[in-house]
């Protein structure tokens, strides 16, 4: 169930498919395996299937890759509140990792606290999922640059 954020409107109508353009183009996202799920004005929704590429000495999903969509997550619910002109990029983000990423799969929720015209705090709560039940697994607080006009790498 999708927690109950604050209703922002998008400055740019085509949104949608600039963020999922964005993240086409972030290979560390293919390398993984994640997928973009939901993209909504100021919310975003990364979800990543449990692969053993990906996992630590335990088995569980590595706090690296948990970090990786959380940022990403949180990165793109910016992104969804900018101008077209306008690209993003993280400046700096604390993550607990309170749990371990133990599940089928991980979703990683991203949503914009505060926007601004420079600076958009965001956060990210990352769900291990096994039979059924979610779990807590990161908490991520962010602060994005929104950087006018300037666009992204085309590499």
């Amino acid at each position: 169930m999708r927690p109950e954020i604050p209703i922002f409107q998008p400055k740019d109508p085509d949104y949608v498919e600039r963020v999922r353009a964005s993240f086409a183009r972030q290979q560390i996202m293919s390398l993984i395996g994640a997928e973009l799920a939901v993209v909504e004005p100021g919310y975003t929704e990364i979800h990543l299937p449990h692969r053993p590429e990906i996992t630590q000495q335990h088995g569980f999903i590595h706090g690296g890759v948990v970090g990786t969509i959380a940022d990403s997550a949180a990165g793109y619910a910016a992104n969804t509140l900018t101008p077209a002109d306008t690209s993003v990029l993280t400046v700096e983000y604390k993550i607990n990792l309170i749990a371990p990423a133990d599940g089928e799969r991980l979703v990683a929720r991203g949503e914009v606290i505060k926007p601004g015209r420079t600076l958009i705090i965001t956060r990210a709560e990352v769900f291990a999922i096994k039979n059924a039940q979610w779990t807590l697994c990161a908490l991520m607080q962010q602060t994005i640059m929104a950087m006018q006009g300037k666009a992204e790498s085309a590499r």
